[in-house]
């Protein structure tokens, strides 16, 4: 008796097995059932489609008044000499020379400064006879020149210098200042 129960059991569990299978398989041409889905497929609308739940009609919303965007940091200053002085006065480099800041310093005045500066910082990059006239950093007007006013003029550029801010990163503008510093001899 035992042997004709583990018979029927061995043709029986593949008929189950594939029959579950079958049953249970899903047709991709046919939508299946489910609930809840008002919470789990939410209308979305485009950026610049209306809508009619916010207000206004607009789907892309201003921030709210005082908000940051996360990795943003404001920078109060606008253009102008004046600003560059008031931005010398009150902005100090929060990174000391270290080897490693340095080194970033370097290479961030590699990439972006020493086209027109030089490799040295005296204004003799290989860009200069088609744009003459980029400052000396060996100068005694530039070697006086606050850290916080370099920063201003990285940020904001000044006369043939364009902004670099969408390019240096407020931190790498710092380190390259340090870098600056170095090659002046201080």
């Amino acid at each position: 008796m035992r042997k004709k129960m583990s018979w029927w059991g061995v043709i029986l569990l593949p008929v189950i097995v594939l029959g579950s299978i079958a049953a249970l398989r899903r047709n991709p041409a046919v939508r299946n059932l489910e609930w809840p889905t008002q919470m789990e497929y939410s209308p979305a609308y485009l950026s610049q489609t209306p809508n009619p739940v916010l207000p206004h009609g607009m789907t892309q919303q201003m921030p709210v008044p005082g908000t940051i965007p996360r990795g943003f940091q404001p920078f109060h200053y606008g253009p102008g000499p004046e600003e560059a002085a008031r931005a010398g006065r009150e902005l100090k480099n929060p990174f000391q020379p270290t080897e490693k800041n340095l080194a970033r310093g370097r290479q961030v005045y590699t990439h972006f400064c020493l086209v027109c500066h030089g490799p040295t910082g005296a204004g003799d990059g290989p860009i200069i006879p088609k744009y003459p006239n980029p400052p000396s950093f060996h100068t005694d007007t530039s070697k006086v020149l606050p850290d916080g006013t370099m920063f201003h003029i990285i940020t904001m550029g000044r006369k043939n210098m364009p902004s670099y801010a969408a390019q240096v990163s407020p931190e790498d503008r710092w380190k390259v200042i340090l870098y600056i510093r170095q090659l002046q001899g201080k």
